[in-house]
């Protein structure tokens, strides 16, 4: 008899550690709290563009708000256009921003996601000489890839604004990359 309430009290505990196993899952969203599409915009698009970075040992991109800021001028003014349109380069500057953009469906997307697209496109890439880094011939098919990626690309700093359909995403990098005859990494 002492075997088998052995037995018992085992299948008991193994009940009582699923149950509790259970429950905590089911509870976890309540102790975690919520996490909205944009929630932390800045830490979670920072953390994307390192994540990937890292992946290759590439320096870690700092947060920059002149570059944020400048970004968010620009998403604004795409929303008024309603298409992607890269800004103009100061003839003058010697050293000007990198930039990438993003559109896609007001509310859909998450931060994660739209920098995730221009992590995509890795799979394009091929190493060498820029801008003979596409895989397709086409650089666009790699161009966000590299900029995001682009060894001597210390700063960064996003902005997203909606528009009437859509949401503009735009990263500014300091300093600029996909420089003609360099090698992005």
């Amino acid at each position: 008899m002492g075997f088998e309430l052995l037995r018992i009290i085992a299948s008991y505990r193994r009940s009582f550690k699923l149950a509790a196993s259970l429950l905590l899952a089911c509870a976890s969203p309540l102790f975690q709290g919520n996490v909205g599409r944009l929630d932390n915009f800045q830490e979670r698009t920072l953390a994307a563009h390192n994540r990937e970075r890292a992946a290759l040992g590439i320096a870690p991109l700092e947060w920059d708000q002149g570059l944020a800021a400048d970004a968010a001028q620009w998403a604004q003014h795409l929303t008024r256009v309603g298409y992607l349109v890269h800004s103009e380069d100061d003839p003058y500057d010697p050293d000007p921003q990198g930039e990438n953009l993003w559109a896609g469906t007001a509310g859909y997307y998450s931060a994660d996601a739209m920098v995730g697209l221009w992590i995509a496109e890795k799979r394009n890439f091929r190493p060498g000489i820029f801008p003979a880094n596409s895989r397709t011939g086409n650089l666009e098919d790699v161009g966000h890839y590299t900029q995001l990626m682009w060894r001597s690309t210390h700063k960064v700093g996003c902005a997203l604004a909606r528009g009437r359909n859509d949401e503009f995403m735009v990263c500014r990098y300091s300093e600029g990359g996909n420089v003609i005859g360099e090698r992005p990494f």
